[in-house]
């Protein structure tokens, strides 16, 4: 039996929930500078697919390299790490 090679992983924060089943992700690395050797922050987005719509803005999570399932998604969702703080609205009783 052949095993099933690893597939390619990345971390990054949700930055938009908006479509149906489709997350867009940021995926943060750090690279020195050619010349003076700081590092600098490049990012690189992603979308991925997330079946049950359950990533929401601000959290970060882990996807997965997968086949195409659209033109421009070949991630999907493997794991929410981190949920972002949200806001909850309070009501004022009358």
């Amino acid at each position: 039996m052949s095993e099933r090679k690893l597939r390619k992983t990345e971390t990054g924060v949700v930055v938009s929930d908006k479509m149906d089943k489709t997350i867009t992700v940021r995926a943060e690395r750090l690279v020195a500078h050619p010349l003076y050797k700081k590092r600098v922050r490049r990012y690189r987005v992603f979308k991925a697919h997330d079946e049950d719509n359950r990533a929401k803005v601000g959290d970060r999570v882990e996807i997965m390299q997968t086949r195409p399932v659209s033109k421009t998604k070949n991630w999907r969702l493997a794991q929410i790490l981190n949920t972002a703080e949200r806001a909850v609205a309070v009501e004022e009783a009358p």
